[in-house]
């Protein structure tokens, strides 16, 4: 009787050990077949990160997403040339509060940020390249994606750097599921006759270095050394090799009096990549009437890791709150 008492009760424990380990898997991963994602639940320091696929054109995009409950609205954060969506956006370094996407969860919007093709968790291609229009439709499939799975409300649009160029070609093809643009570190003059090297574009592959990924931080003492360390660490194991682009003299299609959605242009005041001129040209020939354009004093070409970043996240959020429905 006790043999089969004890017996019994090790019955017991591993069928109630299998059900929690079946609700536990439920609950970090979910399949939808109409919309083709995955989500993974991963835990960061300063709150829930989930990982999604959505397919865009047939391709798997690892979207990354930090939820709030009861949110004003959503962003997606759009990344730059060189570095993919968690090191620039959700950066994580103990002790330090430098993360983007908390700190617009703090103001109450649920953020995501894309890994576009070839970055991050996103592989490249058959094609092993990126193009300006190819960037540009993905992200105008992740934005459908994202405002449909929050009851088809518009999404705010982040871009930074070669993002902010990528969002405005976004929202002339497709700004339906758009409810503001903010562009920071934008670079393109306009007036460019050209931007593809002279000869053909070969594949590369070229290996990031750890001086590519510090040299963004120019302003000194406006971020700590372990702030430095952790982007580069963290850059270089989501990036080690450098995207290859061509046909980015499509680029130079982009055509301010079409955009119609809000936009904030935010430019650092010591960013070297962001002439002056060509904020000008931009935030002039746009055919919204809603825009703004702020310095962020003191701030460079990664001014919302830096000591502005407060001042960075006011701006950015005063202006989105006036858009959401």
């Amino acid at each position: 009787m006790k043999y089969q008492l004890s017996a019994l009760l090790r019955i017991t424990k591993v069928v109630l050990a299998t059900a929690c380990a079946l609700l536990i898997s439920a609950c970090l991963i979910s399949i939808d077949t109409v919309n083709h994602y995955v989500d993974d639940v991963v835990t960061a320091e300063q709150s829930t990160l989930v990982r999604h696929t959505v397919v865009s054109e047939g391709h798997p995009m690892a979207l990354w997403e930090k939820p709030v409950g009861e949110s004003k609205g959503v962003i997606l954060f759009v990344h730059g040339r060189t570095w993919s969506g968690l090191p620039d956006f959700d950066l994580q370094v103990e002790g330090e509060d430098i993360s983007l996407m908390d700190g617009m969860v703090d103001q109450g919007y649920g953020t995501y940020a894309v890994d576009l093709r070839g970055y991050g968790e996103t592989p490249r291609d058959a094609s092993q390249w990126l193009s300006p229009k190819k960037a540009a439709n993905d992200v105008v499939n992740v934005v459908r994606w994202i405002s449909q799975r929050h009851g088809e409300i518009p999404v705010h649009i982040f871009g930074w750097s070669y993002g902010s160029v990528i969002s405005l070609l976004a929202s002339q093809i497709d700004d339906s599921h758009m409810a503001s643009l903010t562009l920071f570190g934008f670079w393109l003059d306009l007036d460019a006759v050209t931007i593809e090297p002279s000869e053909s574009p070969t594949l590369e592959w070229r290996v990031n270095t750890a001086e590519a990924a510090a040299s963004d931080f120019i302003v000194p003492g406006s971020i700590s050394q372990s702030a430095i360390d952790g982007f580069v660490t963290q850059a270089l194991a989501a990036d080690p090799v450098r995207v290859d682009w061509r046909y980015q003299d499509d680029f130079l299609t982009i055509d301010p009096t079409q955009i119609n959605t809000p936009v904030l242009l935010l430019q650092g005041e010591f960013d070297p990549l962001t002439p002056t001129a060509s904020q000008s040209r931009l935030f002039t020939r746009l055919k919204t009437a809603d825009k703004r354009w702020v310095v962020i004093s003191g701030g460079d070409h990664a001014a919302f890791l830096e000591s502005p970043r407060s001042r960075f996240i006011r701006v950015f959020s005063d202006f989105i709150d006036q858009f959401n429905l």
